[in-house]
């Protein structure tokens, strides 16, 4: 039998259909979504666009998920690289399939396509013959994988993916139970091949190394979407990695497009260019392009930002996501380049720009420095695009690429024909994309994404017909506006072409204002003062020192004779505003901002800069950072100086009565005091303790039930494992610090989520809250016995040995009643926390009209 023919009887047999027996009948077999299968049966001569199409729906099924974690585990003691792991497992999932396929055509009475000749010495049947001893095995596994990109006898696309693949390592017992785990993919239903290279895929972590990062598939689908690609435009990916784009974007035509005729999705497929200088992202992608309906996927090994033998390729349509990291030494591109630069991200922003037909779009990821660095080769950069290429920016919230990395990004939209037609850039800030920006990116109900797709579209739509004016869209997530339009002609006025939409929306505020607007280099010195360096830093001193975030120690001498504003200036707390006492040491780390003259007083102006967000002036990426240039032009109102001290004596009013609530909230906590004539006993003859099984993804927003993980959060999901009354104590924590939560009723938990319920057959009784008490006076303790490095865990034999006071219940009772008490005391002073919060917040929006 052909290759061609067993996969048709392999589809067949997967789908249990039966076709008609005619002559004038031909059976169309199209690789569809996740290795979906798509039959299409026509009659000759008939009329292509009324095919029937037969579909199975995707599933990732529990025992194919895993089979690909099984076989990750395995590899990770010898190929620690997830990106190596997805490789191993995509190459031998493919061997394995081939194998399949084989075995079917001898099944069928036919002969084997592609184990035969001088490779059936490596089909499956040889290579798992008990007779064979291990190191056997290793040198006749790793011997297919180098030669099998010469066998004649598989289509040159499996050639390509099996080229210079070898086995990076030489342990036969890590073989033998890795592809035991392979061999049990026996491919009953077609799909599981592709839906495990898409779950493969979902795993892929980040290539650091390389600045590579996977991108999310809700980012990839929202850029595609707005770009919005169509039937027969070229569609480029210059760093296409697994083929993200271009498989949505080839999805996102098919369903605007869902009549088709064969040979038009023959000419669509054609259209999909991607370049990777990666040979192993270019397997994955191969791979995936395949399971996704490319027979030929055109997927070139190509440096793009050196090579210049596919410089005159042009497209209607380019979508990337280039690595943002330049290689130590930099970049060697050639001279066709408008930019001169080094830097990769640069050049491929510039690149993707110079490549668009005269009416192409492109949609490009990119690290905050595109936005706003200052050297010479970004501005050019920017300046180019604002006035050529650029019609909006879409901000991105920092925890995007999470767990992988915190860079913050945005996406480039660009337009070469709409550019040149309007005065304005469209400025899109998405507080929340559908996911909390943790490592776990778990579901949660807030999406800015849909509404801003909308808008970007209605936008655009309106922007090629007429010019549209500067305007503010409300309906951020966030609470602050989701868009706004500015002109080019202010993005261009301070000759640095920030592409900082915060900067410019503060603009848009500031021509309401009540009172005047002044920047605040105008009325202030901004400066980092000299730093000392930790050494130098003691425990005790004549004076305090402030760094960052406070009093960090003391110092010998004193660099500031009075209290000055200080904002944090780099790091994770960048932007806090505190400020210093008389007579202090003000170190590097903390920028001051002290008033030039008797026009602004120094106290309005920090309750001023405490209220502002200052996200429009943070730059950096692992490393949040102000610096001064930024930080200058920031406006703020300047009322008459009487004005500002009747602000000050207010805020300060309502500050004193929050530190005040404050101290009282901060210093409680709820003690039992345990007298010696109580019994003691251990956890363990007390209670009964057992864990959750579920992992914290599988969290689903406004599920029906709580979902207890090692979160201060309560999380929800839509099935339960409990019915009963509980405490709930987090197993672990990076910083050691757990949490203990009650709960009575149908819940779910975490995996590493102890579940702690009271054992009625316990001759000691005990009530819930008077334990829960109990055990959060040890959870000090619990912090000191807990173990690991990156993440402190407890156990459950740490858990059961602590001793437990048991006194009567009555006792019991009255101590809760006591401490409950005490509790809406402590809640009322939050209360008033917030509420005087709020009064701060209200006397400085009423210095805006």
């Amino acid at each position: 039998m052909s290759p061609d023919s067993t996969v048709e009887h392999l589809i067949k047999r997967t789908f249990s259909l039966s076709f008609p027996r005619k002559r004038e009948s031909r059976l169309f077999v199209i690789p569809a979504k996740a290795g979906i299968q798509t039959l299409c049966h026509s009659r000759e001569g008939g009329n292509p666009e009324e095919m029937i199409v037969f579909k199975q729906v995707p599933m990732l099924d529990a025992e194919t998920k895993r089979k690909i974690d099984n076989c990750r585990d395995i590899l990770v003691g010898k190929i620690p690289d997830p990106k190596s792991q997805v490789e191993q497992i995509t190459i031998a999932l493919i061997y394995k399939f081939m194998d399949d396929m084989d075995q079917l055509s001898v099944d069928q009475g036919g002969k084997p396509s592609f184990f035969r000749g001088d490779f059936e010495k490596y089909s499956w049947s040889n290579i798992f013959n008990p007779r064979i001893d291990g190191y056997t095995l290793l040198n006749l596994y790793g011997e297919a994988l180098s030669r099998m990109d010469h066998n004649p006898n598989i289509p040159q696309l499996f050639r390509d993916i099996f080229k210079n693949v070898l086995l990076p390592y030489r342990d036969p017992e890590t073989l033998r139970l890795f592809l035991k785990e392979i061999r049990g993919f026996t491919y009953d239903h077609s799909e599981r091949l592709g839906d495990a290279f898409e779950y493969l895929l979902s795993v892929l972590g980040s290539q650091g190394k390389a600045g590579q990062f996977r991108t999310p598939r809700h980012i990839i689908d929202f850029i595609v979407k707005v770009v919005d690609p169509q039937l027969n435009e070229p569609v480029l990916d210059p760093a296409c990695g697994t083929a993200g784009f271009l498989i949505s974007a080839y999805k996102h035509i098919l369903k605007n497009n869902p009549k088709l005729s064969t040979s038009q999705k023959q000419r669509l497929i054609n259209n999909f260019i991607g370049y990777d200088i990666d040979p192993g992202m270019r397997r994955l992608s191969l791979a995936n392009m395949y399971l996704h309906g490319f027979p030929e996927p055109h997927i070139y090994e190509y440096d793009t930002l050196t090579s210049e033998d596919r410089w005159q390729d042009t497209f209607d349509v380019i979508m990337a996501n280039p690595p943002f990291m330049t290689p130590k030494g930099g970049i060697r591109p050639h001279s066709r380049f408008s930019i001169e630069a080094k830097r990769s991200e640069v050049l491929f922003v510039d690149y993707i720009a110079e490549h668009l037909n005269p009416s192409g779009r492109a949609g490009v990821i990119v690290p905050e420095g595109i936005i706003f660095q200052s050297q010479n080769a970004y501005k050019a950069l920017r300046k180019m695009l604002v006035e050529n290429y650029l019609w909006a920016v879409v901000s991105l919230p920092a925890g995007v690429f999470n767990p992988y990395s915190g860079v913050k990004t945005s996406i480039l939209l660009m337009d070469k024909s709409l550019a040149k037609r309007i005065d304005k850039i469209l400025f899109v800030k998405i507080g929340n994309d559908g996911f909390d920006l943790g490592a776990q990116r778990r579901p949660i109900d807030k999406n800015d994404l849909p509404a801003a797709l909308k808008f970007l579209q209605i936008y655009k739509s309106k922007a090629a017909a007429t010019p549209v004016s500067p305007q503010v869209h409300p309906g951020g997530s966030s609470g602050g506006p989701l868009a706004h339009a500015v002109l080019k002609s202010e993005i261009a006025k301070s000759g640095d072409y920030y592409l900082t939409g915060d900067r410019y929306r503060s603009f848009e505020h500031h021509k309401v204002s009540t009172w005047p607007v002044v920047e605040l280099g105008e009325v202030c010195k901004i400066y980092q003062p000299e730093t000392i360096t930790s050494k130098e830093i003691k425990s005790e001193g004549s004076y305090k020192v402030f760094g960052a975030n406070g009093v960090i120690g003391f110092y010998e001498k004193y660099n500031h004779e009075n209290p000055e504003v200080l904002i944090t200036c780099r790091g994770a707390t960048c932007g806090t505003i505190n400020l210093s006492e008389p007579k202090c040491w003000i170190t590097g780390n903390a920028m001051v901002v002290s008033p030039l003259d008797n026009r602004i007083n120094k106290i309005y102006l920090y309750y001023l800069l405490k209220a502002s967000d200052l996200s429009s002036v943070i730059s950096g990426t692992a490393q949040p950072q102000i610096t001064r240039i930024p930080l200058s032009p920031f406006k703020i109102p300047l009322p008459p100086l009487e004005v500002q001290e009747k602000i000050v004596a207010e805020i300060d009013g309502y500050q004193k009565i929050i530190d005040a609530a404050r101290q009282i909230t901060q210093a409680y906590k709820p003690t039992i005091k345990i007298n010696p004539n109580w019994p003691m006993v251990e956890l363990e003859g007390l209670t009964d303790i057992v864990t959750g099984k579920l992992d914290s993804n599988k969290a689903v927003p406004n599920g029906k039930y709580p979902f207890f993980t090692c979160s201060k959060e309560i999380l929800n999901i839509d099935d339960y494992a409990f019915d009963c009354e509980a405490l709930l104590l987090a197993g672990n924590n990076a910083a050691g610090v757990f949490d203990i939560k009650y709960y009575k009723g149908k819940f779910n938990a975490y995996q590493r989520t102890y579940v702690i319920t009271v054992n009625r057959n316990s001759i000691a009784k005990i009530d819930y809250q008077f334990l829960r008490y109990q055990l959060e006076q040890h959870l000090e303790l619990l912090k000191r016995k807990s173990i690991g490095s990156s993440t402190r865990y407890l156990t459950i034999g740490m858990i059961n040995t602590l001793q437990i006071a048991t006194p009567p219940l009555s006792d019991q009772k009255q101590i809760v009643e006591r401490i409950e008490e005490e509790q809406k005391i402590i809640n009322e002073n939050k209360k008033l926390i917030e509420i005087f919060q709020n009064k701060i917040s209200a006397a400085i929006s009423a210095l805006w009209a």
